[in-house]
């Protein structure tokens, strides 16, 4: 079976994260949505990890999406290391997805080496940012949750409509 895990904040989900998503379902037999608890290399989130877990179940109807909280129960910042070594007990060949914001910061993750021995990785583009090592994915919806959590209102048109009034009313509210 082949598998992507597709991992990230989703600080809110938008449809970009959708794009990519529905990209995946039509080339990998299973995908895995993984919101993490916390990322290791920043310091805190925006919204709840439950809070942004229930958004995406909210957003995402597709049988070959299954969404995880494995890491969000650990309840602490996880290493894709061992979030990796977790999911190869059942899978045995796993792509793993990163926003191609990521490629800079790749070399300060826990154990690259043998992550990537154990993976392989696919590359979503972003602002024109593309891998020359790694199999890109191109997306084109220019939004970022960033822009989202500054100015919700402003970018509705870019969140999943079964959850857009909740995601607006809570980063309003949170300011």
């Amino acid at each position: 079976m082949k598998t992507a895990i597709f991992g990230g904040s989703f600080d809110p989900i938008h449809k970009g994260h959708i794009e990519i998503i529905n990209k995946l379902s039509q080339k990998f037999d299973k995908v895995i949505v993984l919101p993490n608890y916390l990322n290791p290399l920043k310091h805190n989130f925006s919204a709840p990890a439950k809070k942004r877990f229930e958004w995406i179940q909210k957003s995402i109807n597709n049988p070959k999406v299954e969404i995880s909280d494995y890491e969000i129960k650990q309840n602490k910042p996880c290493y894709t290391i061992d979030t990796i070594q977790h999911f190869l007990q059942n899978y045995d060949k796993i792509s793993f997805v990163i926003g191609a914001d990521n490629l800079s910061t790749l070399s300060k993750w826990k154990n690259i080496d043998e992550l990537k021995k154990l993976i392989n990785f696919i590359v979503v583009s972003r602002d024109n940012q593309k891998s020359n090592i790694y199999e890109t994915i191109n997306l084109d919806i220019p939004i970022s949750s960033t822009q989202i959590r500054q100015n919700p209102e402003n970018y509705k048109h870019y969140l999943p409509k079964t959850v857009a009034d909740e995601i607006i009313s809570y980063y309003k509210g949170s300011k």
